[in-house]
Order: C-alpha cells, then structure tokens, then sequence
C-alpha cells in the first residue's frame, strides 16, 4: 500500500475516492479495487500495519504499569469523554482512542454526547465490539408503520443477498435459529455457552414461547477462514489480532483491495469538502489537509464515498457548500445532521446462582449470548412505546477474590486460594431509539480545531419512548433472571448519553424523497449521484441490533451500483 503526496492533478486522479478506512471505507476499497478501479484510500488518521502495529498485542498483565489502568489525571487532562464508556482507557489499547485534548467538541443545550473515536487506518474496525446481526423486514418497515421518521426506500429483500455475500468474506460465527425477526446469517461454528448459560437457555426455554437464548452472532473466526487463522480466546481483541481472527480493515477488507494492484493509502489526510460542479451536478473530487503540514490538496475522481462515520461524513457534506447546495451538499431537504440515533443501554439486572461449583470454562471467550427482541413483533406488545429491545450479556464465575484479600491463614487461606466464586448472569438490554429531528449536530465556526477546521456542536437525548422502554428493558431482564433461578437479583440502570453505544447512526439518512432525506435507495446524495455514503449516517432508523453488518452490505451493495453504472456510462 503506497502512501503518496502527488504534486501533478495527474497523479492526483484516480477512478474512485474513499474517505475513511474503517469497516464501511474497508468495504468500499475492496470492492471498489476489485471490480478494477483505481482507488485512493483518504484517511485522517496514521497509518497502521497488520500485526506490526499492535504494540500491546501479546503483552501480559503485570507488563502494563497500574495493571493497565491509567492515572486519573491523564484521564482528566485527556480523556475526560473518552473515557466515559469505562472501558476505552486503557494502556492496552489507548493508542486507538483520540485525546478529546486534541480533538474537541462541544454539547450544547445541555445535553450529553459520547463521541467515541479512532483516528487511524482500520478506524474503530481495530476496537469494535464485533457483534453482527441482519436487519429484518421489522426494522426496514417499522418507520412506515408507526410514522416515526420517513420510509426506508429499501426492504430486507434488497440486502439479504448483500448480507450473505459480506458473511461469507467476513466470517461470522452464530447459531441459526429461523427467527423472522433476526434473520439467520452465513454462520460458521458458534461459540460455546458456558455451563450456567446452558442452564439459563434450558430454563427460558421451558418458561417462555418468545424468547430464546442464542450465542451471540460475531465477526470472529471459529474455524480457519479466508486464509485468516481461527480465535483463540485470548480476549485481547482491541489491541488487535495478531492471528486476524476478528474482522478488521488491516486484516481483511484492506488487503483484499491491495492484492488488485489497484489501492493507494493516504494517512494524514483530513477530508474538508467534497469538490462538486455546478455544470455537471456532480463531484468531481475531494479537498483535504495534510494532517502534518496543513497543506491544502485536491483529489479527483469519478465517483467519492464517504465512509468516515457518522460524524465525520455528515461534516463533509456540511462543508461542501455551493450554489444550490448553500446549506451543505445534498441538504436540499434540510435532514443533513439531523435525526441522530443510537442504542441507549446500560439498563437490565444480573443475579447469582448456586450450584454448578464443580464447574469452569475454558480460555477467554471474546463474546456472550444474546435475547433477540420479543417485545411489539405482533404477539407480545408493549402499549407503552413503539419498537424493542434485545439483550446481550453472560455468565461467569467469580474469581479468587476471597484469597487476595488476605484473610485467613494456612489451610484457611489454602482453600481460599483454590476455590473461585459463584456462578453469574448479567443480562444488558440494547434498545431503539428513534429518528428526531431536534437530535441532532452542526458545524461551530467559532470554535476551531488545531487544522482551522469547524468543531461540532451536538444536541441530543433519549426522549419518552426509550425512557418507558428502559423500564420494560429493566423489569423483563429480572423477570427472566427469577425465571432461571436466580438470587440476589440487581436491576439497573445507569448514566447513559446517545453516543455511548458507540452505534452513532442517522445524521444523513435514505430516502425516497430529496425533500424530506439526504441519500437515494442506493446511498448517492440527492443531487450529487457519484457521491455514496454507505457508513453510519446513513441510516434511516436504528433497529435494537449493531448495526455494523448492515453498514457492510450496504456498501458492498453500492460499490457494486457505482462501478456498473461507471461501466455503463450512466453515473
């Protein structure tokens, strides 16, 4: 992969632009390059090797000082918003996550939101939670038939074969299960359930006819794939895979392109605007600043995706302002930056089981189970609020915290050494938020970024349907708990911001109309069609599932639209 800084309008053309790598940029490049267009890769972040560059990677815990953890005042001084997930901020995988010192932004209105970021080659594809789950025909109808947001212009029949496409090149592990709900996928061998799981399985099994406990379906490798070495259940996943046992850019999509000859990386490179003219109707490239130098450099293609996450695509299009585009490219609608989603979590109940003490497991499982929505499917519904929820979670068994805090003495403290905890279930619901207008984000000129860039402002909050859904959230993961045979069950619910599911979704949705959306069915921008947006911002409502393989099929989907239509002569 050649990083180049081409002086010539020559050496600076190529047949397609891809701004951002991460798993919708992945996507684009490799598809892109292999149907045989000349591709540059434009990524504001450093350049990251496979393998190479996971510096913590096969690092034991006693090697990280604090065990891991980082100073308080680094937290404070760096990553005060970072830091809010509880997990991002890590010496482990630190390298991965911007400084919010460096790269702010600003809640106004009083309002929260958790910009989660990684500015590198691979994106957030490195740190991902891996978790993937088709849409159904639920989630592409649903804004139609409650009249919450505009109708997708697609249905689950435009995407199922883009799914399994992406499933059979990614790999994904699960358990077929023929819930019309949560259609099945591509699978290669589950993971196994531990033996307390089993028992919860068994036991929602015999109490109920509409809720089942799967393994959760996910982007890692159970078997050798694709030339990719299987999981190990090291659990070390967000400090890369060496063995590229999980999806990643660095280990699959990005390669895949490199092989076709075709693919130009170029790190460092902040993406300001999409170049468009006004004669033609379309792009003719993109503008960025060299992230080093703060060089201004223009870019040229025939056809530009944007695949540089919610945020940042729908800061783009933003920035792009011509005549009859005045308020952003493709904002003839005025939906650009609205209508920001995400799934608000932290809500559900864990609880203790007795028993199973001659039990254990085996290795780190980077995975847990997962409850597919039952709630408003026709059969079980919920008067109170509109769409559902799903769980994800497991269960575990305590470890020797009884010896380390150093009571007892001799054969006292040698049993203690020996026996681990009890038995555990955790089960975290994920839930629907809906698509409204005055969620939303937009470009602060007053405040500047160290490029003289715009920061974003952000204005968003879960409203009264996801409020009266956490509680049904809380109240049916405590009713299953009991149901299992739990004890000592704990509800709760805790601090949550849209953006902490880091699903962040919405900002420039499909459509079937440019009036009232931002993107055609085939995610070109109204009125700039060689411009496809096909990551996160995309989206037209949010579903209760990750929603990382969609954003997979949908760019495949496109790139496969973009090079026929260049074949044909039509875009």
């Amino acid at each position: 992969m050649s990083n180049i800084n081409g002086k010539s309008k020559a050496e600076r053309t190529y047949d397609a632009i891809v701004v951002g790598s991460g798993i919708s940029g992945g996507w684009a490049a490799k598809e892109l390059c292999e149907k045989g267009l000349k591709t540059i890769v434009l990524d504001r972040g450093r350049d990251v090797k496979h393998i190479h560059d996971y510096p913590t990677a096969n690092k034991e815990p006693w090697e990280f000082k604090f065990g891991g953890l980082v100073p308080q005042m680094e937290i404070d001084k760096d990553y005060p918003k970072q830091s809010r997930t509880g997990y991002t901020v890590r010496d482990q995988w630190k390298h991965f996550f911007v400084k919010d010192s460096e790269h702010p932004y600003n809640e106004i209105n009083g309002k929260r939101f958790d910009w989660i970021r990684g500015y590198q080659v691979g994106g957030r594809s490195l740190v991902w939670g891996r978790q993937c789950y088709r849409w159904s025909d639920f989630d592409f109808e649903a804004n139609m038939k409650d009249g919450n947001g505009v109708d997708w212009p697609i249905r689950y029949k435009d995407l199922a074969s883009w799914y399994s496409y992406v499933e059979k090149f990614a790999g994904i592990s699960g358990q077929a299960e023929g819930l019309p709900q949560l259609p099945d996928s591509e699978f290669l061998p589950p993971m196994e359930f531990n033996c307390i799981e089993k028992h919860v399985k068994k036991r929602l099994k015999e109490k109920y006819n509409d809720r089942i406990m799967t393994i959760g379906r996910t982007a890692h490798l159970t078997v050798p794939h694709n030339g990719r070495g299987q999981c190990q259940s090291r659990n070390r996943c967000m400090r890369g895979c060496p063995y590229g046992a999980y999806f990643s850019s660095q280990s699959s999509t990005l390669p895949a392109a490199e092989r076709t000859g075709n693919l130009t990386i170029r790190p460092f490179s902040i993406a300001t605007e999409v170049l468009y003219d006004k004669e033609t109707g379309k792009a003719t490239g993109v503008r960025i600043i060299d992230k080093e130098t703060n060089e201004s450099i223009e870019y040229y293609a025939k056809v530009v995706f944007l695949c540089a996450s919610t945020v940042a695509s729908t800061s783009v299009l933003m920035q792009s302002k011509y005549e009859g585009h005045e308020n952003g490219l493709g904002n003839e609608s005025g939906a650009l930056g609205k209508y920001m989603m995400d799934h608000h979590f932290q809500v559900g109940a864990r609880g203790e089981f007795d028993g199973f003490e001659d039990e254990y497991y085996v290795g780190r499982r980077p995975n847990g189970i997962y409850i597919p929505r039952f709630r408003n499917l026709g059969g079980d519904t919920n008067k109170e609020y509109v769409r559902g929820f799903g769980y994800q979670g497991g269960g575990g068994r305590g470890s020797w915290h009884a010896a380390a805090e150093g009571k007892g003495f001799g054969a006292d403290l040698k049993q203690a050494v020996q026996t681990p905890g009890g038995w555990t279930m955790n089960l975290l619901g994920f839930g629907e938020t809906l698509p409204y207008e005055d969620n939303f984000m937009q470009m602060n000129y007053d405040k500047l970024d160290a490029w003289g860039l715009p920061t974003v402002d952000f204005s968003t909050e879960i409203k009264e349907n996801e409020l009266k859904m956490r509680k049904d959230m809380m109240a049916s993961a405590r009713e299953m708990l009991e149901a299992a045979g739990a004890k000592n069950i704990q509800e709760y619910d805790n601090s949550y911001g849209v953006g902490l599911g880091i699903h962040e979704m919405g900002t420039a949705r499909m459509g079937r109309d440019r009036k009232t959306s931002v993107l055609n069915g085939n995610n070109q921008v109204w009125g700039a069609e060689n411009v496809f947006v096909t990551d996160g911002s995309c989206m037209t409502s949010a579903s209760c599932v990750n929603p990382s393989l969609t954003y997979m099929a949908l760019t495949a989907r496109a790139a496969d639209f973009a090079a026929n239509a260049l074949k044909k002569g039509t875009l």
